[in-house]
């Protein structure tokens, strides 16, 4: 059994507590792109009513700006882009978000946050819902970059014979880009852990 720190308040807490918990911080953080694939694997035989179920969905979204020579963190996004669909039903693109945040560009960040809107362009007014919501952003920095990612990636990346490149192919993407912290309140802490 792994060491534990002794407090039962953070207030009580020594750095002795917090070497401990350091020496834990990094191989786990390590082991994350694992569990973001194991998590994104949940989507699998998710149809949701959809002509693909939602892990096809992202690999050929994924596939889709791989193909048109993406850069791999813009790849990782794509892929990405739906993996808050297991628990955030009505805000699954936040979730999608806070994970990727501390690992990619503010626009990639940007353009993942609020896709969901975006692709809404294509819907929505089936549903009940204003297709102009994105309007709203008329003029953000990231507004074409956004749409751009719904036409060309989302938004045609649910078609049964759709390509689709195995998991595999992204799995060393994910890897990179999740091995490099870009933001983050702990990313001096966690460099002080490795050194």
């Amino acid at each position: 059994m792994n060491a534990r720190a002794g407090f039962t308040r953070m207030e009580e807490s020594t750095a002795e507590d917090w070497k401990l918990i350091g020496g834990e911080f990094m191989p786990f953080a390590q082991k994350l792109p694992e569990r973001v694939l194991a998590h994104l694997k949940l989507l699998d035989g998710d149809y949701g009513g959809f002509p693909v179920d939602r892990y096809q969905h992202s690999l050929q979204t994924a596939t889709r700006a791989w193909k048109d020579g993406r850069d791999e963190e813009y790849v990782v996004c794509a892929l990405l882009h739906d993996i808050g669909d297991t628990l955030g039903s009505f805000n699954h693109f936040d979730i999608a978000a806070a994970i990727l945040k501390p690992f990619v560009s503010e626009a990639n960040l940007w353009m993942v946050q609020h896709h969901g809107i975006f692709q809404g362009y294509y819907f929505f007014h089936h549903i009940g819902l204003e297709r102009d919501l994105r309007e709203q952003f008329r003029g953000h920095a990231h507004f074409a970059r956004t749409e751009e990612f719904c036409a060309l990636y989302d938004n045609p990346a649910f078609d049964p014979r759709g390509e689709a490149l195995p998991i595999s192919e992204f799995e060393p993407l994910v890897r990179r880009v999740f091995g490099n912290v870009k933001q983050s309140v702990y990313k001096s802490a966690s460099s002080a852990v490795v050194n």
